[in-house]
């Protein structure tokens, strides 16, 4: 069952966000990359608040790069169609299975994003989670 709404459109909408930023990361790189959208969809905290939808997530602002950067308008393929229906039905893979923010630094992990600590390493990402109350619906299981 879905955790958050997704017509096709949607799912396309992921699909495309998933090959954009971590194509070279594999499946578990795309999988990762769908479970932090999500994830600020569902957690209405921080700089993600009014966030109801996978388009408002995408389209947020300065929130992926390969959407500012034109990396973005490949069509969705069937894989990358199936790797977005997976988080949208709640399958959450760790390091960011509560993660609401990663990036692609040049070097070595910050300790903190954002004032959020570190949790993990994927391949190239780094991924961080939120502390504190205000954050605290990321951690609400479906």
């Amino acid at each position: 069952m879905a955790v958050v709404k997704a017509r096709k459109s949607d799912i396309d909408l992921l699909a495309r966000l998933l090959r954009a930023e971590a194509e070279g990361e594999g499946d578990l790189g795309m999988l990762l990359v769908g479970n932090v959208g999500i994830n600020r969809i569902r957690a209405n905290c921080s700089d993600f608040k009014g966030l109801r939808s996978i388009p408002d997530m995408v389209y947020q602002p300065h929130a992926f790069e390969a959407v500012q950067k034109g990396y973005f308008y490949q069509k969705p393929r069937e894989s990358e169609r199936r790797l977005a229906r997976k988080v949208v039905n709640g399958e959450r893979y760790w390091p960011a299975k509560f993660s609401l923010w990663y990036f692609k630094p040049e070097g070595n992990c910050p300790s903190t994003w954002y004032n959020q600590p570190f949790v993990s390493r994927y391949k190239l990402h780094c991924f961080y989670e939120p502390t504190g109350e205000e954050c605290a619906n990321v951690y609400n299981t479906y």
